[in-house]
Formats: C-alpha cells, structure tokens, sequence
C-alpha cells in the first residue's frame, strides 16, 4: 500500500470553536492510518522522533497521543523496541472480548464447530443493529462452543456480506473471529458493547448443549465495533454457566 504523504500540524479548531490539542491531532492522523491499514497489524511505528519531524510537533506531544492509543489497545509497547500496531492475539482476545471465567479462575478459549451458515437479505433488526441499508446482504453464522470438553456456547455471528464477503464459505473458521478479521479483511476491532440477561434454552439450544429444554442460560449480546467506530458483527451467546462465571473487568 502506498505511503501517504507527509502532513504537518496546524492550528485546529473544534466546531464549538475550542482549540484542538496538538496531542490529540496526531492521534487523529494515527488512528486514521490504523484504519487505512497504512501500517499492518504488528508493524512498528516509526520513532517519536520521526513522527515528531514529519507531524512539526515536539517529540513530548507524539509521546502524549501514543500513550493514549497504548491505553485503548491500539497500539502496545515493547520495551527496548518500539510502538508497534496491536494484533487479535490469542491472548487479547481471550482477556479482552472473552469474559466466562472458571470456577478456579481459569480463562480458556472455547473450540467451535460451525453448525450452519447463511447468506440472505438482513431482517429490519440486523439492519438497526449493524447501521446497515434496507435489502443489504448479511451472512450468519451459527457455532457450539466447547470448554473442557463439554459444549458450553451457542453463538449466532451476524455480519455484513459486503465486509467479508468470503466469511463461511469453502475457507474454515477460526476460533479467533477477530484476528480473522484483521489478518484477512484489514478491520480491526477496537471495543464492543455487551447486554447480559438470563433466558431459557430453546428445545434446539438445549440438544447442543446437552441440557433440558427450558434450563437457564446467560445471553450475552454484542455488537463490535470497528477503529473508526462502525458497528461490525452483532454476536448473541447463549452459555451455560453452571461451571462458568461471566466476569466483565475495567481498567
């Protein structure tokens, strides 16, 4: 991908006509590179000397706007080496975007099987949900998710078929849908807001998790949200808890 030209600072001003920060017009100028996928996922930065020099700004407010975006999970430090663009580790998603906890505290990332997979027109719901035109496009997917062993999740993934357009299809799903998303597609997800409320297994849900229809379950609905703010994937997650806690931590 081509590099974009350099871009000195100016004087900016909010629509309410306070000054804008200089820190905060060059987090603006990153966050935009990340979304333009300018650097790729796990690329290092150039120094803060250098974007200092190519931003007109001091070293100190390129320091203050990569801090920032370190604290969102954008970015992430490596001492002795750099800034670097954040990846869909494992490990991220699992302590970031994964929150049933076992009972001893242990975090394992579940192993899905997909049980179908559609492409059809979205109903008016999907369409609210996902910011997304009357008559689009969208593909769902359904997966049993197992811990240990025992089939714990059933999660309906629903996103827009003109963002992954290939999602489902003859290449295999992995567990991590959101490096997937990154390495394959170049969207990033940056945050996600989640509902919890308790509901009954379907007599379907009930057979794949090996339970009585009717027993309860935790639903957790999700939508993801993209760098630049686009709602992307709408997840609903049935689980089973008996041997789970659903924990939701704040920095």
């Amino acid at each position: 991908m081509a590099k974009a030209a350099n871009r000195k600072i100016t004087a900016g001003k909010r629509a309410s006509g306070a000054a804008i920060p200089l820190y905060a017009q060059v987090e603006e100028i990153i966050r935009q590179r990340l979304i333009d996928n300018y650097w790729n996922p796990g690329e290092a930065l150039p120094s803060e000397m250098q974007l200092a020099a190519e931003l007109g700004v001091s070293q100190g407010t390129v320091r203050k706007a990569l801090n920032d975006m370190v604290a969102e999970n954008l970015l992430v430090r490596r001492q002795g080496r750099g800034t670097f663009v954040s990846e869909h580790t494992e490990r991220r998603a699992l302590f970031l975007f994964f929150n049933l906890v076992g009972e001893d505290g242990s975090r394992t990332m579940p192993v899905s099987e997909v049980s179908s997979c559609a492409h059809r027109k979205a109903t008016p719901e999907e369409c609210e949900r996902l910011d997304l035109a009357v008559g689009a496009e969208i593909i769902t997917v359904q997966r049993v998710r197992s811990l240990h062993g025992e089939p714990t999740i059933v999660d309906r993934v629903t996103v827009s078929r003109s963002l992954f357009p290939n999602l489902g299809g003859d290449v295999k799903l992995p567990e991590n849908l959101y490096r997937f998303y990154q390495g394959e597609y170049g969207i990033t997800i940056t945050k996600a807001q989640e509902s919890v409320r308790a509901v009954s297994a379907t007599p379907e849900e009930a057979e794949m998790l090996s339970l009585a229809p009717g027993a309860p379950l935790l639903e957790i609905d999700r939508i993801s949200l993209s760098l630049d703010g686009r709602p992307v994937e709408w997840r609903v997650s049935r689980c089973n808890t008996n041997q789970h806690t659903y924990v939701a931590e704040r920095g």
